[in-house]
């Protein structure tokens, strides 16, 4: 399964950029990252059995674990492409809320969209670990 991430705003050269790089070359599953301007772009065409998950305040903070299972019930079940959508620095829509299929906090703190890519590629990376029953993921 393709994990996907579409985000907007262009993180160039940072010390968050370098966080996304180190996760995402981590994981074993592929995975791609679409950049889109902060307004307006083009997001990529929804391949037929994808899943969407929304990056938000509002959605539930899951456990690594939790996000875990979720990936494995998906890849499971036959999608082939798990979308993570992220906000400019104003968030998401509603338009882009709406579509989803999971809503999903990092905590109720609101946190710079720049580094919730880097949260989320390191969760992703925790998450493929865990199905691989790597040690990197210690419970408890």
């Amino acid at each position: 399964m393709l994990l996907h991430i579409v985000a907007r705003g262009k993180i160039g050269r940072s010390p968050e950029a370098e966080l996304v790089n180190r996760y995402l070359k981590r994981i074993a599953w592929p995975v791609k990252l679409t950049e889109l301007p902060e307004r307006g772009g083009t997001i990529p065409p929804l391949a037929p059995g994808s899943v969407t998950i929304a990056l938000d305040e509002r959605g539930p903070s899951l456990a690594s674990t939790a996000l875990a299972r979720k990936l494995e019930a998906w890849r499971d079940g036959g999608k082939r492409e798990a979308r993570f959508l992220i906000g400019a620095h104003d968030g998401l829509g509603d338009d882009g809320r709406a579509g989803a299929d999971l809503l999903l906090g990092f905590g109720a703190a609101t946190w710079p969209h720049l580094l919730v890519r880097a949260m989320l590629a390191e969760q992703l990376f925790r998450a493929t670990a865990i199905l691989a029953n790597h040690p990197y993921h210690r419970e408890g």
